[in-house]
């Protein structure tokens, strides 16, 4: 069985556009798991501690056979391979690859919550996953463009497809 996932990129350190472009073709060499489309990529402010560089951030639409556990595995593996550590919540990081929907699935355990439990307050996860499915709902019901809306604004900024990074954005 085949599930529709989406998952969220986000990094802003050593030269992050170009972390995600590997991150995307890491992710679209699954095994199981075929790449449906990318977002463009976006520039925002940080969530939480301010004194780190913006972040560019996107997100990804696949097909998988996974389960969500081990698709969270193989995640967290193209995380490591980016030299991602955590030293604080909501710090800086090389790569952050977020799983955010899986199927129309709800799931809470010590591993892995699905939807994303920040999804509703997060311009810059919400924007690529418009982008990417206008008609996305949650599986509560709450449509993306609808919690899009809502979201507090982040100082969200698209970037040229070219881009190295927000200092390009001018």
């Amino acid at each position: 069985m085949t599930v529709d996932a989406f998952v969220g990129l986000g990094s802003n350190l050593a030269d992050p556009a170009t972390q995600l472009a590997r991150a995307v073709a890491e992710l679209a060499s699954l095994p199981a798991t075929r790449l449906v489309a990318q977002s463009p990529f976006y520039a925002s402010q940080p969530v939480g501690p301010q004194d780190q560089p913006d972040f560019v951030n996107g997100a990804v639409w696949l097909r998988t056979s996974l389960s969500p556990h081990a698709l969270l595995d193989r995640l967290q593996a193209i995380e490591q391979a980016h030299g991602r550590v955590r030293l604080r919540r909501w710090g800086p990081r090389t790569l952050d690859l977020d799983l955010l929907l899986y199927g129309n699935q709800t799931l809470h355990d010590p591993r892995l919550t699905v939807p994303h439990r920040e999804l509703p307050n997060r311009d810059f996860v919400l924007q690529p996953l418009l982008d990417l499915a206008p008609d996305l709902a949650l599986p509560d019901g709450r449509t993306i463009a609808e919690l899009r809306r809502r979201c507090p604004d982040n100082a969200l900024r698209r970037l040229a497809p070219h881009s190295r990074g927000p200092e390009s954005t001018g």
